[in-house]
């Protein structure tokens, strides 16, 4: 539950833990691909699994393109995505959705936060947000963005749309229940501080994306790899912003990482699942490697996307994130 503020001049405080509404009937899931490149094993796994657990429980499925990293999106790449999804085996109720093409949507969630006094326009470098005493880089990627390096005054209106926008992000734990890994308290303001909700490449961040487009297109199940749940904190913090009902149960699964400990990329060699078809490897050889790293099997074994549809349980898949190894490789090109 979260309270709600008649003063718009900061994001109300969540209060007590986000419990989705699990009364409503129609359940509908999304699987989203991002075609910044080509699939891998790592994105095969998850995305094989919300599958699996959709068709298992009758929740419909959207597909949905996210394609708004648009300098990274390479010609050819979203066509491609979709075919090798089908090539797995995956099917879906709707969809494809391509996320670019739906941005007055966007447009609309910005100029609601801007009236209620809740973003603000934010030119600083990262140098320059790294410099503060209170911001320390919280991540790899990321710079927490301290609440010291506000401007005194927020704008009213969106209205410069070629400029990083940022939230405002009050203190307050976000609690929220996850069907695989528990109940989760996260403070955003701690481990980012007010983070970026408009980009200037003149399109929305991620986050506000994600949290406008599954509103809009009713998804209530949301399964995805749990490097996102620091994400899911943010996205709550944001449907609490936009006076979004939260509505969706999480479920956040381990992740497949190289022998480095990292997740798995392009740093760990050629994992795409493109690469391992022009080399041979059958959907029946690659779907028995995804369901021996999901607990299917004790040896990996040739399986059809019927057999792992029918054997998946997500009660004993393993609770540590799996290692992709030399053997499982041989495994794909013998």
């Amino acid at each position: 539950m979260y309270t709600q503020s008649r003063v718009h001049t900061t994001p109300p405080t969540p209060s007590g833990s986000h419990q989705p509404d699990l009364s409503v009937q129609n359940r509908i899931t999304r699987i989203a691909p991002s075609p910044t490149g080509a699939l891998h094993l790592g994105n095969a796994r998850t995305f094989l699994i919300n599958w699996a657990i959709a068709r298992q429980r009758n929740w419909s499925i959207v597909l949905r393109i996210e394609d708004l990293d648009t300098p990274r999106v390479k010609p050819g790449v979203i066509e491609r995505t979709i075919e090798t999804l089908a090539w797995m085996g995956l099917d879906w109720d709707s969809g494809p959705i391509i996320q670019s093409e739906s941005l007055d949507r966007h447009h609309g969630a910005m100029q609601s936060l801007a009236k209620r006094g809740l973003v603000y326009p934010c030119t600083l470098t990262r140098s320059q947000i790294e410099a503060a005493p209170s911001a320390p880089n919280e991540g790899d990627h990321e710079t927490r963005f301290d609440a010291s390096l506000r401007p005194q005054s927020v704008p009213d209106a969106f209205n410069d749309a070629g400029t990083n926008w940022r939230l405002i992000v009050n203190k307050g734990d976000i609690t929220f229940d996850d069907a695989f890994c528990g109940t989760h308290s996260i403070d955003p303001s701690k481990t980012i501080g007010d983070f970026v909700v408009w980009t200037q490449r003149s399109c929305p961040s991620y986050q506000l994306a994600v949290v406008v487009d599954d509103h809009h297109e009713g998804i209530n199940e949301i399964v995805r790899g749990d490097d996102l749940l620091d994400s899911t904190a943010r996205q709550l913090t944001l449907m609490n912003a936009l006076g979004y009902t939260p509505t969706a149960q999480y479920t956040h699964l381990p992740l497949v990482r190289g022998s480095d400990g990292r997740r798995l990329a392009k740093r760990h060699g050629d994992t795409r699942i493109d690469s391992y078809r022009e080399h041979g490897t059958t959907q029946e050889r690659l779907i028995g490697l995804l369901g021996f790293w999901s607990g299917i099997t004790d040896t990996r074994t040739e399986m059809s996307i019927n057999d792992f549809l029918e054997a998946f349980d997500l009660d004993t898949l393993p609770r540590k994130d799996i290692t992709f190894t030399p053997e499982d490789d041989q495994w794909l090109i013998p």
